[in-house]
């Protein structure tokens, strides 16, 4: 099954063109990588699918779910179940993790007519997340993202991922900023919460060897904001070693 199908999508920010004819189709169960270098669109592309101010739409569809994606304001894309990792985390001053967390997700669960989690269902679960992906629960107590290191704040932002339990999770640059333990303990995090049959991900990142842990289904190269070539894990292993400048020049 088709979750989110992309069709010739073009965006443009401050007026200028980014998004230039981008085509993607993600199924259930599938991780998509997608790489590329600096400028080519893929940030564009995440802020564009999350629906973030200022990045225009001018040409082209999105469909999630056989929904359209564009014509849903952020909040409604969010309880649809779509989840954006931001490359820089914003720090929130005086607002905890868990009542950040916990209000997001009876926010969600009530968008869908569910019950919302009590404070200490919700709890229990917060703990056992952070358990997974090594992080002290200490620092659930403390402002979102507030003091945290590049690579807390990654970390941090698994927990999110973890206790939202999205279908589609659109992780853009997830790997910036970390050592190689945390990148493992990243990447192990993504795999235990996403790689299942109900779930796609769209996995933006600079690096092979986060895919070395993940192992994505697919692996396309943006560039001049359009897909130029996809190709299997194998196609990260030569980005790694040749660059994108043949694959580049040969599209």
């Amino acid at each position: 099954m088709t979750m989110l199908r992309i069709d010739n999508l073009h965006a443009e920010v401050g007026g200028t063109p980014i998004l230039k004819g981008l085509s993607l189709e993600i199924g259930a169960g599938e991780i998509h990588a997608v790489m590329g270098p600096n400028g080519a669109g893929k940030s564009t592309l995440a802020y564009v699918l999350g629906g973030r101010e200022g990045y225009e739409v001018t040409q082209g569809s999105v469909s999630y779910e056989e929904d359209d994606l564009l014509a849903m304001a952020p909040h409604e894309r969010a309880a649809a179940g779509l989840f954006l990792g931001f490359q820089y985390p914003v720090e929130i001053p005086g607002v905890s993790n868990l009542h950040f967390l916990r209000a997001a997700l009876n926010a969600q669960r009530d968008a869908r007519g569910e019950e919302a989690l009590s404070g200490g269902a919700f709890l229990k679960l917060a703990r056992e997340v952070a358990a997974s992906l090594k992080m002290d629960a200490e620092m659930l107590k403390r402002a979102v993202n507030v003091g945290f290191s590049g690579g807390e704040k990654k970390r941090n932002e698994m927990v999110q991922l973890g206790i939202i339990d999205p279908k589609l999770a659109i992780l853009d640059e997830t790997d910036s900023g970390l050592d190689i333990d945390a990148l493992r303990t990243i990447g192990e995090g993504i795999n235990a919460i996403l790689r299942k049959p109900d779930k796609g991900v769209l996995l933006i990142t600079h690096y092979q060897r986060l895919l070395e842990v993940v192992e994505p289904d697919y692996v396309h190269v943006l560039s001049d904001g359009r897909i130029v070539k996809t190709g299997g894990p194998d196609l990260a292993v030569r980005l790694e070693n040749e660059g994108y400048g043949a694959i580049e020049e040969a599209a």
